[in-house]
């Protein structure tokens, strides 16, 4: 068992099969974090979007409880949480209280956001998106750190803060993103889209700025023969709301795929320490792949990749 977001961790980002029916939604959630765990995966993470888009759901932090639930020892991270949707206060007490019932397997990602519906249905608009993230993210790190609490000081789960501090991590497209994570004392989230060169550029400014947080690392991969149909329509979705700003940046392909496990074992580890990340978060779902596929995708990869991958992480520090 590692903690949330551990150097060297190798976690796994879930995926709801949004044509399922909405409890089967949540269960095949909990099969395949299970499956995870069984497979060898640290952790997992959750995210966010409303509306039924493109494999979201709502409600991160209470999907993290069913997760939670249904595991042992995995450690689970609604992350990223869009943060401007909440009040700053709510998301602590709720984070922390998940801490409490689930002491050291909760951790904690946070984003502004930037799709438009996620803000009109909450009566918001996305242009406060940013001010409102730049305002808030040190609120909630430093209260999951059990400080600055003010009138919530009486709060018990937020006061164990203090000795258990639940780690978060901020996605970091740029590297200003990155100094400002760095700022609060949080580690940074990286995304899977953008080049190396990129990559490595956000990692340097958080390590300048005296970020000592977590960095971790987002790989899309895929063992065997490729599903390129769904791999273009995955990068239809972020390209369908995500700036041009962002997308300058972006690599031609953003999914490794290999046929050998080792090969993509080495893959995964060259690219995490080209970047200079310390753990990685690993992607497999896709737009209309079953799930028994996906599970399927899970198992394959604990038993043939992840051991190669922690040896090859092993072998040279990922943070270089």
């Amino acid at each position: 068992m590692t903690e949330p977001f551990a150097p060297g961790s190798i976690s796994l980002r879930l995926y709801p099969h949004n044509d399922l029916p909405a409890p089967e939604v949540v269960e095949e959630l909990r099969r395949q974090a299970r499956a995870g765990e069984a497979a060898g995966f640290d952790g997992v993470m959750v995210s966010e979007h409303h509306g039924g888009f493109a494999g979201y759901l709502p409600n991160p932090i209470q999907t993290a409880g069913f997760l939670l639930d249904a595991t042992h020892a995995l450690w689970v991270a609604p992350a990223p949480v869009l943060l401007p949707l909440r009040p700053a206060a709510l998301v602590a007490e709720e984070v922390a209280w998940l801490a409490a019932r689930h002491p050291r397997r909760v951790g904690l990602g946070v984003a502004a956001g930037a799709l438009g519906l996620d803000f009109t249905v909450m009566d918001l608009d996305l242009a406060d998106a940013v001010p409102r993230f730049k305002a808030d993210l040190p609120r909630v790190t430093a209260m999951l750190r059990g400080e600055d609490l003010g009138d919530l000081a009486g709060d018990p789960a937020l006061g164990a803060c203090t000795n258990t501090p639940v780690p978060v991590v901020s996605a970091a497209v740029s590297p200003a993103a990155s100094r400002r994570a760095a700022s609060v004392g949080a580690g940074i989230l990286l995304e899977s889209m953008s080049t190396l060169e990129r990559q490595r550029a956000v990692v340097d400014a958080h390590r300048d700025a005296g970020g000592v947080g977590p960095r971790v690392v987002i790989r899309r991969v895929w063992l065997g023969t490729p599903p390129d149909a769904a791999i273009r329509a995955q990068r239809a979705v972020y390209e369908s709301y995500s700036p041009a700003a962002s997308q300058q940046h972006w690599a031609d392909q953003n999914v490794l795929v290999e046929d050998d496990a080792h090969a993509l074992a080495a893959q995964v580890a060259g690219s995490v320490r080209a970047v200079g990340g310390d753990a990685v978060n690993l992607r497999v779902h896709l737009p209309d792949v079953a799930p028994d596929e996906i599970r399927e995708q899970i198992t394959t990869l604990g038993a043939a990749v992840i051991p190669e991958l922690r040896r090859a992480l092993s072998r040279g520090s990922v943070s270089r």
